[in-house]
């Protein structure tokens, strides 16, 4: 049924404009049936951060910007969805055009901005499905003209404790001018250890939160290693590696939809980000586990972000180019190889490659 809808959508979707085919995307999930997804195999159960995720493939925030459809795309197969950003007001983001496809690349560069509903809109559909099953993390952000982008953090882990199953700190965003300076090790550490204190205050109340971290594939490693020093010490529960990238692959075909400004995804950020993830997972040193995003669009792929290190990985551009039959077709794979190589469970190869992967050759962009 998804491969028929796939061969009727996608020429549809890529002949309109992209955030209009975005748009239709989110309308048409919110007719969806509510058919109950197939079960997934037991092997390809994780659990992370405390919670039960009933297969790793993840969603990405950018998709379900204001918490929509969260419970669609949960029917559609993923493991967990990641809604967001969303920041305290309502923010209407870049001037349009802001998102442009790199066909010949597969790939996506967006200079979105953080357009959002709202903290307040964004929790009552949030607290309207609060007895769904299904883990449904927050991204959160802070506002352009906020004068106090911390306080935001802060206030956003408060409001909506009791209705996340877990939180993604968003500092990495290229698309807020300023915001990727929140990754600096003097300004992170402040920041974690206001969320954190924000986030033990409202847990009698609201029950546990994991806080992830998600950081940009841009940093050196020099700034990478104090990124890891200030997540390990401030006891983050995890980290996602990694957001888009200001970086221009001399690879890339498009060459001239390439000059557009704007964080760059899909395939042409596999190689970037999959080293972060193995550079990330080398410090980490097991403190924590890490999510795995960037240029995901195979089964084959997927086993390489999680031979790197990733516990849990999210997709997102792929789905322009793939469609949502990619979401199946990366669980065969991944359940095909535990059963050709004999294991239980995707844990057993979880970084396996990482110490391999760290002494390559840096990927050339």
């Amino acid at each position: 049924m998804i491969r028929a809808f796939d061969a009727v959508s996608l020429p549809l979707l890529r002949w309109l404009d992209p955030e209009d085919a975005h748009r239709m995307a989110i309308a048409g999930l919110r007719f969806l049936p509510p058919l109950r997804p197939r079960p997934d195999n037991p092997k390809l159960a994780v659990r992370a951060f405390g919670l039960n995720f009933p297969n790793p493939i993840g969603i990405a925030a950018g998709f379900d910007k204001s918490a929509e459809v969260p419970d669609a795309l949960l029917r559609l197969g993923f493991g967990f969805v990641e809604i967001g950003s969303v920041t305290p007001k309502p923010q209407s983001g870049n001037p349009r055009p802001r998102l442009f496809r790199l066909e010949r690349d597969e790939a996506v560069i967006n200079r979105m901005g953080f357009n959002n509903d709202g903290a307040d809109a964004v929790l009552r559909r949030l607290a309207a499905r609060a007895r769904q099953p299904g883990i449904v993390g927050v991204n959160v952000g802070a506002n352009k003209d906020s004068a106090d982008r911390i306080a935001d953090y802060v206030r956003l882990i408060e409001t909506f404790a009791p209705v996340a199953s877990y939180f993604t700190v968003n500092v990495s965003s290229p698309n807020t001018p300023g915001l990727r300076n929140l990754q600096q090790a003097d300004t992170l550490d402040d920041l974690l250890a206001r969320v954190i204190d924000a986030r033990e205050r409202v847990r009698a109340q609201a029950g546990d939160s994991p806080v992830l971290l998600k950081i940009a594939p841009d940093l050196s490693l020099g700034e990478l290693d104090d990124v890891v020093h200030i997540a390990r010490s401030r006891r983050v529960d995890g980290m996602i590696v990694a957001n888009t990238t200001l970086a221009r692959p001399v690879s890339l075909r498009e060459q001239n939809r390439a000059k557009e400004q704007g964080g760059l995804s899909g395939r042409p950020l596999f190689r970037l980000s999959t080293r972060m993830v193995a550079e990330t997972y080398v410090r980490a040193e097991g403190a924590f586990p890490l999510v795995g995003v960037g240029g995901i669009d195979s089964g084959g792929a997927a086993l390489t972000k999680i031979r790197a290190g990733a516990t849990l990985i999210q997709l997102y551009s792929a789905l322009v180019y793939k469609g949502l039959g990619l979401i199946e077709s990366i669980k065969a794979d991944l359940v095909s190889t535990l059963l050709r190589t004999g294991r239980d469970s995707l844990s057993e190869i979880v970084g396996a490659d990482a110490a391999t992967i760290t002494a390559e050759d840096w990927p050339v962009v």
